[in-house]
C-alpha cells in the first residue's frame, strides 16, 4: 500500500494504543516512521517489536526542550517531516472536589499544551518542504461532559479549539490541521477500568452497539493525513460509533424496533 514517496510521520505517545496502532498503520501505508514516548520502559519493549527503521524517542511533549529535541532529531535523521500526530495524552478520573491542582496542571500540560509545542516546533520543518499535516487526538469527553472528567475532558476541549486555531493560521500556508475524537475503543487502558457494567451502559448508547478498535481510529488519522483529505481543514471527526451524536435513550428505543 505504498502511497508516501518517502514521507515521514512523527506519532506521540506512540509506545501504547492508539499511538502504537497508528505507527503499525503508517508503516502499513508506506511511510516513514518516528515515535516518541515519555515511557522509557515501554517504549523499549514497542522498539523490539517494530521495524529497525522506526526511529523511537524518549521524549516528554509537556517539556520544551524535549519536544524540539525530538522534531529536530526526526528531521535529522529523515531530512523531512511532512505529518504530525498528536496522540500523547493523560488521564485521571475523580469528582472537581478531590482534583488537586497538581493533577489538573500535569493533565493540561501533555493534552493541551503538548499539542499546542509539537505543533509549534514541528511547522516550520514541513514549511521547508512544502507543507503537511497534521492530526490532534482529542476525545468524546471534549464534545461531552460526564461525571468525573473535569481536568481530562476540559483538557480535551480545548485541544478540539486548539486544532481550529491552528488550522485557521496554517492552513494558508500549506498545513492542514485536524481533529479526531475517539469514543470508546478497546484499548488496554479501557479493558483495565471499564468493568462489564460500564462496557454495558456504552453498548446502550452506541448505536452501532459496541467498542471501537485501535485500528479503526489509526484509519481515521491516516485518512486525515493523506492526499484523499486535501481539501479537508480545521474539521473535528468523531470516530465513536455514533455516540457523540445520539444522546441516550437507544435502549428504550432499540426495544420499541424489536417488539414493532
Amino acid at each position: 500500500m505504498t502511497e508516501t514517496n518517502g514521507r515521514v510521520c512523527l506519532v506521540t505517545g506512540g509506545a501504547r494504543g492508539i499511538g502504537l496502532e497508528t505507527v503499525r498503520t503508517f508503516l502499513d501505508y508506506g511511510w516513514r516512521v518516528a515515535m516518541l514516548d515519555n515511557n522509557a520502559e515501554t517504549l523499549a519493549a514497542t522498539r523490539k517489536a517494530l521495524p529497525s527503521e522506526v526511529l523511537c524517542i524518549d521524549a516528554d511533549v509537556s517539556v520544551p526542550d524535549d519536544v524540539q529535541r525530538a522534531v529536530d532529531q526526526t528531521a535529522e535523521h529523515f531530512g523531512r517531516l511532512d505529518a504530525l500526530v498528536n496522540n500523547a495524552g493523560i488521564a485521571d478520573f475523580g469528582p472537581i472536589a478531590r482534583t488537586r491542582h497538581e493533577i489538573w496542571q500535569a493533565i493540561m500540560a501533555t493534552n493541551l499544551t503538548g499539542p499546542f509545542l509539537m505543533v509549534q516546533a514541528a511547522a516550520p520543518v514541513m514549511l521547508q518542504t512544502g507543507g503537511g499535516a497534521i492530526v490532534n487526538i482529542a476525545s468524546i469527553s471534549g464534545h461531552r461532559a460526564s461525571t468525573l472528567r473535569t481536568a481530562y475532558g476540559t483538557s480535551k476541549a480545548g485541544v478540539i479549539h486548539l486544532t481550529k486555531q491552528q488550522a485557521a493560521e496554517l492552513g494558508n500556508q500549506g498545513i492542514r490541521v485536524n481533529c479526531v475524537c475517539p469514543g470508546p475503543v478497546n484499548t488496554t487502558m479501557a479493558m483495565k477500568v471499564h468493568d462489564d457494567a460500564i462496557r454495558q451502559s456504552y453498548h446502550d448508547n452506541i448505536p452501532l452497539n459496541r467498542y471501537g478498535t485501535e485500528r479503526e481510529i489509526a484509519e481515521a488519522i491516516h485518512f486525515l493525513i493523506s492526499d484523499k483529505a486535501s481539501y479537508i481543514n480545521g474539521q473535528v471527526l468523531s470516530v465513536d460509533g455514533g455516540f457523540e451524536s445520539t444522546g441516550i435513550g437507544l435502549p428504550d428505543l432499540r426495544a420499541k424496533q424489536t417488539n414493532s
